[in-house]
């Protein structure tokens, strides 16, 4: 078969990028559509395109029919931070078949060496919090909402197409009711006591935006320079995020430790899972979708750890002792039962906390890389 690709120019043709992967994955009880409106907003308004630029195409076969998509990105404060010149690619999705993949690299490669970039690597997002990592394993597991999904074809194309291992993203699932044993409740009481920690209010946190500033500084600083392949968010960011997540928060599944200079010490932030939910709503929060999320944010019987984390001073101290104790006890008080923790680098020595708490590996993720030809 004979493919081209088409650059993704005009309205019709952005529709077109965003539904191919609905077609795709019809039928697959894995695949957790994200809703329509907020793929739009990422890839025409989001806050990361001032500074990044991006390219997308359609791949057609001779029919005209659409096969595949992929868009390419160019991160200037992740290569300035990193020493490199690498075009990161994202929203990739395909048929089984190589030759689809390859007219889609060569689209990308082609701009991205007009650019003067010599590395090609992802799936990515444009900063790090976004879907990001190509599922290797766990292909017969629901995905979570945040996160991506993939069949298992995708990972022998992109080894027939010559990509490398960057890095792999690993996620467990746990119980969420089993709380923490006696020893980490003490180190939890005398870290508190002799540091002067407290708990913060995080209603009342959410809804002071100088303060959730405040957290999203401590979130760059506690995972600059240990997180690999890490860009901090900008201010614009910032407040992007701040519109579109906090307010949906849930302060029982949250937890923002304070310490005496009423700085963010160290964090947890979980949701109901939602996925479910958004295979019902098929896309769109309208006329209906907006009635299955709603009942999903008010089951905890899933959970997905979004985000944990400690401000650089407080880190090796032991304070995740206190907010994982502070979390189990809510998870216990609100009826949580599992938990899938968030994607994290293997590499990571974070991931090895979770050796404390009964677990089971779920899903890997893994970010492809290759020289520009």
């Amino acid at each position: 078969m004979l493919y081209c690709v088409k650059e993704v120019v005009t309205g019709k043709d952005l529709k077109e990028f965003i539904r191919f992967p609905e077609r795709l994955y019809k039928g697959c009880d894995c695949y957790v559509p994200p809703l329509r409106k907020g793929q739009e907003h990422d890839l025409m308004h989001s806050a990361s395109l001032k500074y990044c630029r991006r390219k997308m195409w359609l791949a057609l076969d001779e029919a005209g029919r659409t096969v595949g998509r992929i868009c390419a990105i160019i991160n200037p404060r992740y290569n300035e931070k990193y020493g490199t010149r690498r075009v990161r690619f994202g929203w990739f999705d395909l048929i089984e078949d190589v030759e689809g993949a390859r007219v889609l690299f060569d689209a990308a490669e082609k701009w991205a060496a007009s650019e003067g970039m010599d590395e090609l690597h992802g799936p990515l997002y444009y900063n790090t919090l976004g879907r990001q990592g190509m599922l290797v394993e766990g292909f017969d597991k629901l995905a979570p909402f945040s996160c991506l999904y993939n069949y298992p074809y995708y990972v022998d194309i992109m080894e027939e197409l010559g990509f490398e291992k960057e890095c792999d993203w690993i996620q467990y699932m746990m119980p969420a009711d089993q709380g923490v044993d006696d020893r980490m409740k003490a180190i939890a009481a005398r870290l508190m006591d002799r540091y002067k920690l407290r708990v913060a209010d995080f209603d009342s946190l959410k809804k002071d935006r100088d303060m959730v500033r405040k957290f999203f500084r401590t979130y760059n600083e506690c995972y600059d320079g240990t997180v690999y392949n890490f860009i901090p968010f900008t201010d614009e960011e910032i407040e992007e995020e701040i519109d579109q997540i906090m307010g949906q928060l849930d302060s029982r599944l949250c937890c923002v430790i304070m310490d005496e200079d009423d700085e963010v010490a160290a964090f947890g932030v979980s949701i109901p899972s939602l996925s479910r939910a958004m295979q019902k709503a098929k896309g769109s929060l309208f006329p209906f979708g907006w009635i299955h999320v709603l009942r999903a944010m008010k089951d905890f019987t899933l959970l997905d750890l979004m985000l944990e984390g400690a401000a650089p001073k407080w880190q090796n101290t032991g304070i995740s002792a206190v907010f994982h104790g502070m979390m189990a006890q809510q998870y216990k008080e609100c009826g949580a039962r599992w938990a899938l923790a968030n994607p994290q680098i293997e590499t990571n020595n974070a991931v090895n906390v979770w050796a404390r708490y009964e677990h089971e590996l779920w899903l890997r993720r893994r970010c492809w890389i290759r020289k520009i030809r």
